[in-house]
C-alpha cells in the first residue's frame, strides 16, 4: 500500500513541476531567463525546459506597438499655445535590455515621447509646425529613438496627428487666408485689365492705319444687332462709307 502511495506522491509532484519546467514561446515572443537572479539569456521561439525554483522566465513581445501620445500643451517659439497629439510606432529589438535596463519599457517610451514632443515643438514656430510637419516627424523619431536605444527599443515612426489652435488664432488665420485670396483675385483682375488694354491699344493702332477696318466693324455690328432682335435701329453711318458714291455723282455731273 505504501508503495502505491509513494508512486502517487511522485506523480503528483511531477504534475506540479511539469508546467513549471516546460515553457513554450510564440514566434513573436522571446523568453528572458534568470537563474538565481542572474541573467542567462533570451530563448525562443518554440519549446524549451527550465529548472523549477531556480529559473524565472519573463516573456517579451517583439511585435510593433502603436502608442497614442496624449495631447500636450505646447508654447511655440512665437508664443502661440497649441495642443498637439501624436502616435509612436516602436518595437523591442533587444529583449534582454528591455527587461534588465528599464522597469516598463512601454511606459518609459510613452513618457519620453511626451517630453520630447513638448521640447521639440516648443523650439518651432507655428508656421513651421503647420507646413513642415514631415521634417518635425523625422526629428522627433530620431531624438526619441536615441533615448530609447539603451532599453533595446527601436522607434520606427513618429507622426503628429493633430494640432489644435485657439479659437482666436483660428479666426485670425481665416481672416488672413481670406485677405490673401482677395489680394490674388485683385492681382489677377488687374492683369486681365492690363492685357485687355494692350490688345485694345494694338487694335486702335491697326484701325488708325487702315480706316477701312473701322467701316467693316460698323457693318459687322449692324449684322449682329439685326440677327438678335427684329426691331428698327437708328445707327450713325460714317460719311467715309458714302465718300465713294459722292465722288462718282460729282464725276457724272461734270
Amino acid at each position: 500500500m505504501s508503495y502505491f502511495i509513494w508512486i502517487g506522491i511522485i506523480v503528483l509532484i511531477l504534475l506540479i513541476l511539469l508546467p513549471m519546467t516546460i515553457k513554450i514561446v510564440q514566434e513573436y515572443e522571446r523568453g528572458v531567463i534568470f537563474r538565481l537572479g542572474r541573467l542567462v539569456g533570451a530563448k525562443g521561439p518554440g519549446f524549451f525546459l527550465i529548472i523549477p525554483f531556480f529559473d524565472r522566465m519573463v516573456k517579451v513581445d517583439l511585435r510593433v506597438v502603436t502608442m497614442d501620445v496624449p495631447p500636450q500643451d505646447v508654447i511655440t517659439k512665437d508664443n502661440v499655445t497649441v495642443k498637439v497629439n501624436a502616435v509612436v510606432y516602436f518595437r523591442v529589438v533587444d529583449p534582454e535590455a528591455s527587461v534588465v535596463k528599464v522597469l516598463d519599457h512601454i511606459r518609459a517610451t510613452s513618457l519620453i515621447s511626451q517630453t520630447t514632443l513638448r521640447n521639440v515643438l516648443g523650439q518651432s514656430e507655428l508656421d513651421e509646425l503647420l507646413s513642415q510637419r514631415e521634417a518635425l516627424n523625422q526629428r522627433l523619431q530620431q531624438i526619441i529613438d536615441e533615448q530609447t536605444d539603451p532599453w533595446g527599443v527601436k522607434v520606427t515612426i513618429v507622426e503628429i496627428k493633430d494640432v489644435e489652435l485657439p479659437e482666436t488664432m483660428r479666426r485670425s488665420m481665416a481672416a488672413q487666408a481670406e485677405a490673401e485670396r482677395e489680394r490674388r483675385a485683385k492681382i489677377i483682375h488687374a492683369d486681365g485689365e492690363f492685357q485687355a488694354s494692350e490688345r485694345l491699344s494694338q487694335a486702335g493702332a491697326v484701325i488708325a492705319r487702315e480706316p477701312t477696318t473701322l467701316q467693316l466693324r460698323y457693318l459687322q455690328t449692324l449684322t449682329e444687332i439685326a440677327s438678335e432682335k427684329n426691331s428698327t435701329i437708328i445707327f450713325p453711318l460714317p460719311m467715309d462709307l458714302l465718300a465713294g458714291f459722292i465722288h462718282r455723282q460729282d464725276d457724272k455731273k461734270s
